[in-house]
């Protein structure tokens, strides 16, 4: 769908090359409000404008600008359709555009069959049916050397995905905007436009993601923060952190405009599982520390390229840095403190190489274990205690948590006892108290008849 449909410009001869056409589409400066004439090639096929940025002429003798409020351009005959983007001061009101004939076109009153009107906070997208040939003005707070920005077919170019992805994998991919054929380079196009990234499952009942929602991943930003280099160099930098299920999705790229959706479908990628796999092999003596282990998956990634970093989260909530440099094989180990009963924390990033040589990064799903106060030993253990020793100590400290469970188990019943006892004595003296009164009541009533007789 294209907001433009056709430009159509009559051409006109040259006297000095009669054999070549000229098209002039003539617009007024914001910032200094004068003309300019801009060459169009001709389309043989549709006759489209191919200019999307209007350029300025220059025409005072003596400043070389004519005053600012006089923002007038001119549209010739026979265009079809025309969208226009004028930036303005944030905030302000939306402009006022004056016909040829002198008629006004306002944000709150024009002819919604040949017009479309959104207004933002900085800028005005008008979309105008068969406008009105001859020099048009814009009236408003329009910024300073900000250009009219003729709107034809917004697209995106984005390098597509690598053919290889991980779950838990960070992606930086690139892309570039353009209107027609032309980059855009607009400084202001950029708080116009939106540009998100979704994933959609193909639902392929073979894989993990079979039924799952599409996914928001992230936005281009031109911006220069995050990955993205530089600002405003019509480069948009977005980064996928791949944080969901493994399987057959498709990448969709939607470009956003307040009165259009353009969408760029890239071919379907398989994202694979993550290859890396912790275990741990727990401590059951204090003090001596948890083994963790790294196991790596070579069937996509080279094992000996993988290095790690990452931190260990302690039950008291402590927090310990740790990394992994350079080694080989397909398994990686490193030691954790053995601290005290609870759960245990671990966050692992891996940094490698593919087998095609890609360089990338992931986050590993955290791992958690739990250490319970019975399957260890509480006690220190001397550097000299040989292995019997520590047997011994662990068989008197189990008798002994034995032992005092049964002693707890006991004072459990003793107190048991004591309630039901004083519930039955609580119970006994009620009923001769009950007893009590109405045998009281009973002999009185019994006395007062007796007098009356």
């Amino acid at each position: 769908m294209e907001i433009n449909k056709h430009y159509c410009f009559k051409p006109k001869k040259n006297k000095v090359a009669s054999w070549s056409a000229v098209f002039l589409f003539v617009v007024a400066s914001f910032s200094a409000g004068a003309f300019m004439t801009s060459d169009i090639e001709k389309n043989k096929k549709a006759g489209k404008l191919n200019k999307t940025k209007v350029e300025y002429y220059q025409n005072d003798n003596i400043t070389n600008q004519v005053p600012y409020f006089d923002n007038r351009f001119r549209l010739d005959a026979n265009l079809d359709e025309i969208t226009l983007i004028f930036y303005r001061k944030s905030g302000s009101k939306p402009i006022i555009l004056i016909r040829p004939d002198g008629s006004k076109i306002r944000v709150n009153d024009f002819d919604h069959k040949k017009v479309q009107w959104f207004d933002d906070r900085t800028f005005d997208m008008i979309k105008i049916k068969k406008p009105m040939p001859g020099p048009w003005q814009a009236v408003g707070d329009i910024l300073p050397h900000s250009q009219i920005l003729v709107v034809s077919d917004i697209k995106i170019v984005v390098e597509p995905l690598p053919e290889i992805a991980f779950s838990g994998e960070t992606l930086k991919v690139e892309g570039r905007l353009f209107n027609g054929d032309e980059a855009i380079d607009s400084l202001h196009f950029k708080n116009v436009v939106k540009l998100d990234v979704n994933f959609y499952s193909t639902n392929n009942s073979a894989y993990e993601n079979f039924g799952a929602d599409a996914i928001k991943v992230t936005s281009f930003r031109d911006d220069g923060y995050g990955l993205d280099e530089y600002a405003n160099d019509n480069i948009f930098t977005g980064e996928f952190i791949l944080d969901f299920a493994p399987g057959e999705w498709q990448p969709v790229y939607l470009v956003k405009l307040p009165m259009v959706t353009r969408e760029l479908r890239q071919s379907t990628i398989l994202l694979q599982k993550t290859p890396v796999a912790v275990s741990v092999v727990k401590s059951q003596v204090a003090d001596k520390p948890h083994q963790i282990l790294l196991t790596i998956d070579p069937s996509y990634v080279d094992p000996d390229s993988l290095v790690f970093q990452g931190k260990f989260t302690f039950p008291d909530r402590q927090v310990e840095p740790f990394s992994i440099m350079e080694s080989h094989g397909k398994t990686r180990s490193i030691t954790m403190a053995n601290t005290e009963p609870g759960l245990y924390r671990i966050n692992v990033s891996a940094f490698g190489k593919t087998i095609t040589g890609r360089e990338f990064r992931l986050v590993l799903p955290e791992f958690t274990f739990n250490i319970e106060a019975t399957n260890q030993l509480m006690v220190r253990v001397g550097d000299k205690a040989n292995s019997e020793g520590a047997e011994a100590i662990t068989a008197d400290f189990l008798a002994k948590t034995a032992q005092e469970k049964e002693l707890a188990l006991l004072n459990q019943q003793q107190a048991k006892d004591e309630q039901e006892t004083i519930l039955l004595i609580v119970a006994g003296n009620g009923v001769i108290i009950l007893i009590a009164v109405v045998l009281f009541f009973s002999l009185r009533r019994k006395k007062v008849k007796n007098k009356q007789n």
